[in-house]
């Protein structure tokens, strides 16, 4: 089923079906609607998230073990799962139902204070790793690798450096890449959110409220989830970031590498399908282009 089928419609059938506890609340749209999952949000306290593809279902089971766990032990909100649905003739893949949590996507025109979203993210973050998360899931497709090895988008990475070699500096972007390659986490494994960006984070009056969407949660090294320091922090807010959460500078070598990687394929698919690129780093919530981010990681690296 593409994701273009699953409708208001749909779901408000799915809901009443397997759960007609609910079956009167009204289906709606949200406004950010993500990539993997389609979200509506159901009445004034639920919403329903429906994998969108095959690769997401395994998403499911880990966010229902482990977000309970994780919820009573962080200091900000996160998602709390409130009922499994099962596939059916409807729609095939299992999907669920989430308490709804009130606030705004994070954008710079609702941020007061950058430096303090920037010490709350980081705090969270610092939190999120102190737990403990020895049996949480290693990474890997379930999480799109995210808390694993960089190794995995090496020849993608390096063909997009390539394939963007009349917009970027090529020398300094191999380098930064194999800076990134050329260290691993040698610590415990920590919890890893997995995709930290500011679509994940609701503001209420410009103050860090909840971190949502953990699908590509895992048990490894976190540093994918520091890539906020280039796609929305400033200068001031992102040493803020990086003296708040106190990691070693091979870490933040690694986090560059994931930054990078992740600007320079966004670039390179707009440009090869011929799809604007400010259309998708507004849905990834970025402060600027890909090519903004790819040029900020580089002087930082320099």
């Amino acid at each position: 089923m593409d994701k273009r089928d699953i409708t208001p419609t749909l779901a408000a059938r799915l809901v009443a079906a397997q759960f007609p506890q609910w079956a009167d609340l009204p289906v709606v749209p949200v406004a950010n609607d993500g990539w993997d999952n389609t979200t509506f949000r159901l009445g004034e306290e639920l919403s329903i998230r429906l994998p969108s593809a095959d690769d997401y279902v395994a998403q499911i089971d880990k966010e229902h073990r482990w977000l309970p766990i994780l919820a009573s032990q962080v200091p900000v909100q996160i998602p709390e799962p409130v009922a499994r649905g099962r596939p059916d003739e409807r729609f095939p893949r299992p999907w669920s139902i989430y308490r709804w949590i009130e606030g705004q996507t994070a954008t710079r025109d609702r941020i007061g204070d950058l430096t303090a979203l920037a010490a709350d993210l980081a705090g969270f973050l610092t939190v999120l790793e102190a737990i403990d998360a020895s049996d949480g899931p290693p990474p890997g497709t379930h999480s799109f690798f995210r808390g694993g090895s960089l190794a995995v988008y090496d020849a993608e990475c390096r063909k997009s450096i390539e394939d963007a070699a009349d917009v970027i500096d090529v020398a300094a972007a191999r380098d930064a890449w194999q800076a990134a390659l050329a260290s691993t986490w040698e610590r415990r494994p920590v919890w890893v959110h997995g995709d930290v960006a500011p679509t994940n984070l609701l503001v209420n009056d410009g103050v860090l409220e909840a971190v949502i969407d953990f699908g590509c949660m895992a048990s490894g090294d976190p540093a994918c989830d520091l890539v906020m320091a280039w796609t929305f922090f400033d200068d001031q807010s992102r040493s803020v970031f990086r003296d708040t959460i106190d990691l070693d500078e091979a870490t933040w070598s690694r986090a560059r590498g994931w930054a990078l990687w992740k600007a320079l394929i966004t670039h390179v698919r707009a440009s090869e399908t011929g799809t604007d690129p400010d259309a998708t780093v507004r849905r990834f919530g970025w402060r600027g282009s890909a090519l903004d981010v790819v040029e900020c990681v580089l002087a930082d690296r320099a």
